[in-house]
């Protein structure tokens, strides 16, 4: 009686074990083909925007002429009767934005990297950490507004000839903008090298100082280097800041205290407007949509390049 017993809960210890490794077998083969799936579904979308970008901007191109958009050096697709599409001013708005915001971000974006992996206490670094995260995720919106009703009327007092649309208060404020992601990129990239490059260096005599920049940024180069490129190709892609507070007057012109107007900027006044379907000034937007794409296509490219160039392993 008690071997059949026995036996009876062996024989239901058996399949239930067998019940378990179908139901683990099940979710093995499952796991494999929805994350196949989940990023087919990556792909796929990147696929289509590349290629409704192509499509589009085939269609304005044979309109338009590709060497006198690429050449040329007026950008009027509203006021003449066939219109000027020549996108020139509109990468030097865009160039002369990122230039501000690299010349206001790098400096602080480095310097704060450096105070936080070589510098900050544990309790410090918790401080500010979270404070530069709440920065990154402040809506670009927001940022705008505050360059135009903050920054632009504390920059006026300076400067007496500056317009209420300029160049320069949304160049600053979009470095700041980019500060944390170059901080962050960089600290990581600091923080990644061995202490005992560090400890080697004091104990030939070397400052804090001397120890973070002749040991540290030289070894961390690659990530830092890509950190700034990063911040760089964010910058030409942003779009609601210089919206606000850029102006609408595209123009080829390097005066920080005029209005000037991007690409991002353009594609956001013709997509708010009465522009019909079909015309050339809706397939205008897919042109600079694409040569916006090149731009940050290129940076993002430039900066897996140097990472693996300079890359130190350790």
């Amino acid at each position: 009686m008690k071997s059949e017993l026995k036996n009876g809960s062996i024989r239901e210890m058996i399949l239930e074990k067998k019940k378990k490794n179908n139901s683990t077998m099940l979710v093995e083969k499952a796991v494999p083909i929805v994350l196949l799936v989940t990023a087919a579904i990556s792909v796929l979308t990147t696929l289509g925007i590349l290629f409704t970008l192509i499509f589009e901007t085939a269609t304005f191109f044979s309109r338009v002429p590709f060497l006198d958009y690429i050449t040329g050096t007026k950008w009027l697709p509203f006021i003449e009767a066939k219109g000027n599409y020549g996108v020139l001013p509109l990468i030097t708005g865009t160039l002369l934005i990122t230039g501000i915001a690299t010349v206001v971000a790098v400096p602080i974006g480095l310097a704060t990297a450096i105070f936080l992996s070589e510098y900050a206490s544990d309790r410090t670094r918790r401080i500010i950490k979270p404070i530069l995260e709440v920065l990154a995720g402040v809506p670009t919106i927001v940022y705008g507004f505050f360059a135009l009703t903050f920054v632009t009327p504390m920059l006026k007092k300076l400067i007496p000839d500056l317009s209420v649309f300029n160049a320069l208060s949304p160049g600053i404020v979009v470095g700041i903008m980019i500060v944390p992601m170059i901080a962050s990129l960089s600290e990581d990239a600091m923080s990644s090298v061995p202490n005992s490059m560090r400890e080697g260096a004091l104990a030939l005599g070397a400052t804090r100082f001397e120890v973070a920049v002749k040991v540290v940024l030289p070894a961390a180069l690659s990530g830092i280097i890509a950190s700034f490129v990063l911040g760089i190709s964010r910058a030409i892609g942003e779009t609601m800041i210089v919206t606000v507070a850029g102006g609408a007057s595209p123009a080829m012109t390097f005066d920080v205290t005029e209005s000037i107007q991007t690409m991002t900027a353009y594609i956001v006044q013709v997509t708010t407007g009465d522009v019909g379907y079909g015309t050339t000034i809706y397939y205008s937007i897919y042109a600079v949509g694409m040569t916006l794409f090149v731009f940050t296509l290129v940076m993002n490219l430039l900066a897996q390049y140097i990472s693996r160039r300079f890359r130190e392993e350790y």
